[in-house]
């Protein structure tokens, strides 16, 4: 096991807690830097939607994860960030201004939307926020001029300091590096005071207005910070994609979205990595598995949503950490090996007792 000396108050904040961490994602980033060279292009190019999937990820799980805001309709905010960057791309603005103004705009939708939202909570939040995915979806289908309605509109390829990143590991290093990006920002934002009145307010609104946090403010805050975000993801996406219409954007992806992190592991950093790993790559076992299957059986109509809705339940129940939790016990039985008890991590009911004040 372990054992960390602290001698600085500086080192409960650290990004990284000792030098193992330093070895291992170093490691890690180094082999993501050489994998276009090792790997064919079609796992490349499954690496880059993982690297998409992972900036929505991160970016719900702002609202979902650290401020206890449920949200069904975050594949809203990846609409709005595809389409405004392929209409900025289309009107001659360079790339970079291009995807930060398209973060920009679902920065400003998130808290616009969030004004009349703030003091719901629970189911009525998440039903209000489908609600706004249902309408934002038909805006797009009806603003010709802008989002091309039903025909859709085309995507022109990222260009960087008049260079065309036209292949399939140019886009993968491109991903990847605003995948860093937004982890370092994720990572310094829970650290922040704004990120602990985040968790302070998902862990009891009653308590955290109590010592003082605006509770609108921070909700508003929280859901703008996410709309930034899942808007770079949506503009990422819309390269991935080539071709935007707005079926692409449709209920189903705000439940990948939502299942993405409460399989990965709600509120912390590492589940919105691990869910975007798992979801990448489970439309692909699917679809390989459809080969096996009964025909009666592979080619039902709702398979994948079906099975998405399986193990998000079963993953509710039975790991409510989600795969970080789990990689976490996995670690701790072999630290603590043989003094391992099994009732380490078990589940208790505990609450705070302001949150039976009425």
């Amino acid at each position: 096991m372990r054992i960390i000396f602290k001698t600085s108050y500086l080192q409960d904040i650290k990004l990284l807690k000792h030098n193992g961490y330093i070895f291992w994602y170093g490691i890690l980033l180094f082999a993501l830097l050489i994998a276009p060279a090792v790997l064919g292009e079609f796992y490349i190019g499954e690496m880059a939607f993982i690297f998409i999937y992972a900036i929505a990820g991160l970016g719900l799980m702002i609202p979902v994860g650290f401020t206890g805001l449920p949200s069904l309709g975050h594949a809203a905010f990846m609409a709005i960030g595809a389409y405004a960057n392929a209409y900025f791309l289309h009107k001659g603005i360079p790339f970079f201004i291009s995807i930060f103004l398209a973060g920009l705009i679902s920065f400003s939708v998130g808290a616009l939307i969030t004004i009349p939202l703030r003091k719901m909570t629970g189911i009525y939040f998440a039903i209000a926020s489908l609600a706004f995915a249902i309408i934002v979806e038909e805006i797009i289908a009806h603003w010709k001029s802008v989002t091309g309605g039903l025909g859709g509109m085309s995507v022109d390829y990222p260009v960087i300091f008049g260079f065309e990143l036209d292949s399939t590991w140019h886009f993968y290093f491109l991903c990847l590096a605003i995948l860093l990006a937004v982890l370092y920002c994720a990572l310094n934002l829970v650290r922040s005071p704004s990120g602990r009145a985040f968790i302070a307010i998902r862990d009891s609104e009653i308590s955290a207005e109590s010592m003082g946090i605006n509770l609108s403010i921070y909700k508003i805050k929280s859901f703008a910070i996410s709309g930034f975000f899942t808007g770079l993801a949506g503009a990422l996406f819309a390269h991935r994609l080539s071709y935007l219409t707005p079926d692409a954007f449709n209920f189903l992806l705000s439940i990948q979205l939502l299942m993405m992190v409460v399989v990965g592991g709600l509120g912390t950093v590492h589940g919105a990595i691990f869910g975007a790993i798992f979801v990448g790559l489970l439309p692909q076992v699917i679809a390989i598995a459809k080969d096996y299957l009964p025909p009666a059986i592979g080619q039902f109509p709702g398979l994948e949503p079906g099975l998405f809705g399986i193990i998000m339940v079963l993953f509710i129940i039975f790991e409510p950490m989600g795969l970080y939790g789990r990689w976490v016990k996995f670690k701790l039985y072999f630290d603590m090996f043989p003094l391992y008890r099994k009732a380490t991590f078990k589940r208790q009911k505990t609450y705070l007792k302001t949150e039976r004040v009425q």
